[in-house]
Order: C-alpha cells, then structure tokens, then sequence
C-alpha cells in the first residue's frame, strides 16, 4: 500500500475513533458544558441530569482520550476542553441538526 494510501487510511480511522466518542448524547453535553467555561463535576451535574458515577465515566473516558484535560484544586477535579477540534466537531454537528430540528418543526 502506498504512504499517501495509509496517510488517508490513519485519517480516517482517527475520525472514526472520534466520532465514536461522540457517540453518545453525555458526551455531547459534557463537551458542550465545557465550550462555555472549565468546571467541576458538580457544576456539571447541574446541567445534566446523571448520577456522578455516570458523568465521573464519561469525563474519564474523554479524558483517556485527550478530548478534556483536568486539574486538581483541593478536593475539587476541574475539567476544561483539551482538543479544540473536537470541540469544534460537536458545535457543528450540533449546531447543523438545530437547524435542521428548527426547519422541520
């Protein structure tokens, strides 16, 4: 196989590996919750509606994959976004299925 061939293959397997992890609505709004500003679990549960051991997966998951980055502030973990292009992904899909929902309805 060609390099440009395996360029393209790694591309789209990265994609898919990221469109994977969007894949569920949590991480949508976990993402979407963190554009605005860093925050910590409990700010983020007031947002979304889930049990911590819930939201505490999730932000891992997210976390392994260098989607959010972390700090610790006392007894406090606080979460902020990490790979801007991530973000970047679910603002549009988001923002294009709005429009769409708006049309429609």
């Amino acid at each position: 196989m060609q390099d440009d061939a395996k360029e393209r293959l790694a591309v789209f397997d990265k994609a898919a590996e990221l469109f994977g992890l969007l894949s569920t609505p949590i991480r949508l709004r976990i993402i979407s919750e963190l554009c605005n500003a860093e925050k910590n679990v409990s700010q983020l549960l007031e947002g979304i509606e889930t049990a911590q051991s819930n939201m505490s997966q999730h932000l891992n998951m997210l976390y392994r994959a260098g989607v959010v980055a972390k700090r610790r502030q006392g007894a406090q973990v606080f979460y902020r976004i990490a790979d801007e292009s991530a973000a970047l992904v679910c603002r549009a899909v988001c923002t294009q299925v709005a429009i769409e929902m708006k049309e429609e309805g």
